[in-house]
């Protein structure tokens, strides 16, 4: 008989127990390995504006920084200080839309916004004031607020205000009076407030964690940004408010009686130029000279239509169809309505509906240069445009 072939004894053999074996890769693609979620590719949607003193003369500096400051504030260097030993300031601007953000570096001065600026100023945004270093004192109703680094100020620009700063360096985030046209009654007369607690905490966790990436934002992702911006101090003025700030400023500006006016008479057919100027009494030419910055008062009344008409298309809860929201904006034609929309917004009114079904927010688009003014009042008044 044949001797069989030697098998060299396997290791199961060995060891007793079965060896394992390779198995085949059984799925359909490769695995891949392990990373970051990748990051947008949209390009930047934001181009800053820059102010700075640094280039001038210093006998120059505190005269260009007056000049930029003027619509808003007068601006007084200390008494000790004259102006040939210069004065440096430097503002950055980001225009987003509803939202100014200010990133500041500035020497010590003194500032007044004076109720006889008020009379004339289409400026009564709301503003809110983080500080990096430096403090700032500010008097408004005879009631001073003291802020500094890791504090937050909310102030409104339709009432008079004084105040010093030291050298400082912080973010200015500014906010058209429409923006919270419909949160009036959860500010009241919310106005040089300390902004505390924990909800104030997040909010500047947030903006400090917006700063750095301003440069980054796409366009999809700002109207996001505008929008939360809105909610989170809108929850910290309602935690923040002090029990006595009802009914306690009675010299608000004239801008911010009209717009207060106009906000709560919106769609009324009622909403002309002479019952605006009955109702918060004054002459229908001074309400035309208050609203000549904004285009003149009808043009102001037609736009803040269509950005509630952009609100509703924006929600996807509000069903009503376009030509009923439209003619709740005052057009009885669609396709006038239609054309006033894609003009005021860069986008149709079917756009956006179709975005917000989506969840996509579509950013307006902005008409080249329109926030490329010389002062902080140009960047001021084009909010909200």
């Amino acid at each position: 008989m044949r001797d069989r072939p030697t098998v060299p004894e396997s290791e199961e053999d060995q060891a007793g127990t079965p060896a394992l074996q390779p198995q085949p890769e059984r799925r359909r693609w490769p695995r891949e390995a392990a990373g970051h979620a990748p990051r947008s590719v949209a390009p930047p949607a934001l181009v800053p504006v820059r102010f700075s003193t640094r280039e001038l003369h210093p006998a120059e500096q505190f005269q260009a920084w007056r000049t930029h400051m003027a619509p808003l504030a007068e601006v007084r260097l200390p008494d000790n200080l004259p102006p040939e030993e210069g004065f440096v300031a430097e503002q950055t601007a980001w225009h987003c839309g509803n939202l100014l953000i200010v990133q500041q570096r500035v020497a010590g001065h003194s500032y007044l916004r004076p109720q006889t600026m008020l009379r004339a100023s289409p400026i009564d945004h709301w503003c809110v004031e983080l500080l990096h270093s430096g403090t700032t004192w500010t008097e408004a109703d005879r009631r001073v607020t003291e802020n500094a680094p890791g504090r937050l100020v909310f102030r409104s620009l339709g009432y008079p205000f004084r105040g010093r700063t030291t050298a400082a360096d912080g973010v200015l985030l500014f906010m058209p009076y429409e923006l919270f046209a419909d949160d009036a009654a959860v500010l009241g007369e919310a106005n040089n407030l300390v902004l505390s607690g924990n909800l104030a905490d997040l909010l500047i966790t947030f903006i400090e964690g917006i700063e750095p990436r301003l440069d980054r934002l796409t366009a999809e992702e700002i109207p996001r940004i505008v929008h939360t911006v809105h909610d989170m101090v809108v929850a910290c003025v309602a935690s923040s408010a002090r029990p006595d700030a009802a009914g306690a400023q009675t010299n608000k500006g004239m801008m911010e009686r009209a717009h207060r006016h106009i906000h709560l008479n919106l769609h009324s057919a009622e909403l002309t130029p002479d019952a605006i100027a009955r109702a918060i009494g004054i002459s229908r030419t001074r309400l035309y000279q208050l609203f000549e910055a904004s285009g003149g008062v009808l043009n102001y009344i037609r736009r803040r239509r269509l950005q509630q008409a952009h609100a509703a298309l924006s929600d996807p809860s509000d069903g009503r169809p376009i030509a009923e929201i439209a003619e709740a904006a005052g057009f009885d034609v669609a396709a006038n309505f239609t054309r006033a929309f894609s003009h005021e917004f860069g986008v149709s009114p079917r756009e956006i509906r179709k975005a917000a079904a989506t969840e996509r927010p579509v950013a307006p688009v902005a008409p080249a240069g329109r926030h490329r003014g010389s002062t902080i009042g140009d960047w001021l008044k084009a909010l909200g445009n």
